[in-house]
């Protein structure tokens, strides 16, 4: 018996097969290496940034893919700023990628996306991507942007967790962003107002801009009685972490971190993903896309691996106790 097509159905496959079709065609089409164009959230400089970019090119390498040879990457470095993602993202465009990738950045993921709705879009490290509206849903994404989250539901009750561990624990927690780059953090701080109450922690945002206002973060933090800091992930926050952790050090405020970095650099602790596999695994993507599957057709991949990293020598200068089970459970202990 012979099965029907409706009309929506055909018209979504071929939409599908559309997509598809000028990704395998410009393959067999084009001379030379393939091109992509990738917008990153760090200042070119940053040690952080180049690891990761280093992470997402050994990935391609191991998938046959050689910058110089049969690929071609235009890297822009976009710091924390929205106007040079948007100035860059255009830059981008107009060099004529296969593909582009978004690192680090929501916000780089939104300037790509005002720039082009047919240019295959991976991005490779952002918070709550159906939220924000970058994806229709996780399993089927729609549209010619795909890639790897970097949120997992369970981070943020750790987050609390390993503060209310500390001696003496921690009982007032302000969650530090900067609006203009963490659109997502309505997400976040709901998410932390839900687990605040089964660890009788009270929390408020503290949003800032500049240093300025991190430092009087600080000071109203230590001011209060048992008061702590959450640093949530945002591009802003990576970029201005030593003066971060330089200011909780001097206003002796205890602080849990989204990533290894910031404990590297002095902080107390950090839990959260690991940001070098999250970038190699995106080159997968690169990959099937160059060879012709639509960004519609890959699921968002959630991340896998976490970490956990305990700076005991500032646990020491701040005169808190680190309990055994956390020291346990941790990845890495800095003494």
């Amino acid at each position: 018996m012979a099965v029907g097509i409706g009309r929506r159905e055909f018209i979504a496959a071929l939409g599908g097969a559309t997509l598809a079709w000028p990704l395998a065609a410009r393959a067999q089409q084009r001379a030379g290496p393939r091109r992509l164009g990738v917008l990153m959230g760090y200042v070119e400089n940053d040690p952080e940034g180049q690891s990761d970019a280093a992470a997402f090119v050994q990935g391609l390498g191991a998938l046959n893919w050689k910058e110089g040879s049969n690929l071609r990457i235009d890297w822009r470095w976009g710091d924390s700023d929205p106007a040079l993602f948007e100035r860059y993202a255009a830059e981008l465009i107009a060099l004529g990628p296969e593909l582009l990738v978004a690192g680090s950045s929501s916000t780089a993921v939104a300037a790509l996306r005002r720039q082009t709705n047919t240019i295959p879009i991976v991005f490779a490290n952002i918070t709550d991507p159906v939220g924000q509206g970058v994806v229709v849903n996780l399993a089927h994404p729609g549209g010619n942007v795909t890639g790897f989250s970097n949120y997992d539901p369970q981070m943020v009750g750790k987050w609390l967790e390993m503060l209310t561990q500390l001696t003496p624990p921690v009982a007032h927690v302000a969650a530090l962003y900067n609006p203009a780059t963490t659109p997502y953090a309505p997400l976040l701080l709901h998410a932390i107002e839900e687990a605040a109450p089964s660890l009788a922690v009270a929390v408020r945002a503290a949003p800032v801009k500049d240093d300025a206002e991190i430092e009087a973060a600080m000071i109203s933090l230590a001011r209060e009685e048992r008061g702590g800091l959450l640093v949530l992930p945002d591009a802003f926050n990576n970029a201005h972490r030593d003066a971060i952790v330089a200011l909780a050090a001097r206003h002796r405020v205890p602080a849990v971190y989204p990533f290894r970095f910031f404990a590297v650099a002095g902080g107390l602790m950090s839990y959260g993903i690991d940001l070098i596999d999250l970038y190699r695994r995106s080159a997968a993507y690169v990959d099937r896309i160059l060879k012709g599957t639509a960004p519609a057709d890959l699921p968002v991949q959630a991340p896998v691996t976490f970490k956990v990293v305990v700076n005991l020598k500032t646990a020491k200068e701040l005169g808190l106790t680190i309990p055994p089970t956390l020291l346990v459970a941790a990845d890495e202990v800095i003494e």
